[in-house]
């Protein structure tokens, strides 16, 4: 057993798809060092990697004028198999800084041709996002995260299944929907979309097709422009039997926000799923200053709305990360020195204590050991 935890350490932090080959990569790190495998694999295949998860761009297909669909063929030891709804974490290098973000996946759970996709509604105030829409080109090679996200469907899916979505909160719902039509389950779901105008529907043609072709697909799409917001508290008069619907919701936070409270006066709570794409920050920040990252002997001067994660991924440091919304814990480190503030809640932490640095805030100073 110590032989195998010694061969298998060096490529511990990277998940395999089969554990043998998790080991093969620790006996290739020893045998190489001081240098590792990948200082001899990158000039055989830039996807041959032993220490962290790579893909290549094979195609950037426009679904409207800010949104694509980004294809990736994922290199060694990505999971073949994820499950609709969950997320990947995606790492480009951008003028010689890694820039992350997680974006949901909306290929199907187990593609044939063993490539996933993104697709991307390209932010103002999104470099990443607007980068992969209108600058990224089959060739790039990027980094990955394997995926993530408890936004899934149960297996089998539900009789009866309600869809709220609005703009790019489609995303995951799509992998949904095209594995449920895949697997012949799609039985009894009702979609109810909004976006603003005909032209900013995402999977507007695969939508139409859907609602077309499958007799137990009904989408109803609003067009706020021109029909004005989904009211939910009318939601009966779209989906009469909304309360008998196990629902998934995903969109921006003044509609999930509306979905809780309408299903918590239902009663219905525990049937309603959601994902939030953004950061549900309450009325509470840091006070700024200064964050240190003693490990990488960098350091900068943020303001209370900037989180740390932010700012370490800012200085090009590799952060842990998953969700970004203080959901999924991947960012948990300890806290070193100083204090920061819960964005969501106001709370305050302090030395000793474990925190979360996509939700948090430096208020004054603080130490990160990374």
């Amino acid at each position: 057993m110590g032989l195998l935890r010694w061969s298998r350490r060096p490529a511990e932090d990277v998940e395999a798809r089969h554990p043998a080959a998790t080991v093969v990569r620790g006996v290739l790190a020893r045998a190489t060092t001081p240098l590792l495998p990948d200082d001899y694999l990158q000039f055989v295949h830039p996807l041959w990697s032993a220490r962290e998860l790579r893909g290549r761009i094979v195609d950037v297909r426009k679904e409207t004028d800010d949104c694509a669909t980004v294809v990736i063929r994922p290199g060694w030891g990505f999971p073949r198999e994820y499950r609709p709804g969950q997320y990947v974490g995606i790492g480009l290098d951008v003028d010689g800084k890694w820039h992350w973000r997680s974006y949901s996946l909306t290929s199907l759970g187990d593609s044939p041709d063993r490539t996933i996709s993104i697709t991307v509604k390209a932010n103002p105030d999104g470099f990443l996002s607007s980068h992969l829409v209108d600058v990224a080109t089959p060739g790039t090679v990027i980094r990955l995260a394997s995926s993530k996200g408890d936004f899934v469907l149960p297996e089998p899916p539900p009789e009866q299944v309600l869809f709220l979505t609005a703009g790019s909160g489609i995303t995951p719902v799509m992998a949904m929907l095209r594995t449920m039509r895949t697997r012949g389950t799609l039985r009894d779901v009702v979609h109810v979309h909004s976006a603003p105008e005909r032209g900013d529907v995402i999977f507007a043609e695969e939508l139409d097709a859907l609602a077309r072709d499958e007799p137990g697909y009904r989408l109803h799409l609003q067009l706020t422009r021109s029909d004005g917001k989904v009211d939910l508290d009318e939601l009966g008069r779209l989906v009469p039997d909304w309360t008998a619907r196990e629902c998934w919701t995903c969109g921006p936070s003044a509609l999930l926000d509306d979905a809780e409270r309408v299903w918590r006066g239902a009663g219905r709570e525990k049937a309603l799923h959601t994902e939030r794409f953004t950061l549900a920050r309450g009325d509470h920040g840091g006070e700024g200053g200064t964050v240190v990252f003693s490990r990488s002997g960098k350091s900068a001067e943020i303001d209370g709305a900037t989180t740390l994660l932010e700012a370490g991924e800012n200085l090009g440091i590799t952060m842990p990360y998953g969700c970004r919304m203080g959901i999924c814990q991947t960012c948990v480190v300890p806290l070193a020195e100083g204090y920061v503030r819960d964005l969501r809640s106001g709370d305050e932490h302090r030395e000793g204590e474990r925190i979360q640095t996509c939700i948090s805030s430096v208020s004054g100073e603080c130490t990160l050991d990374l």
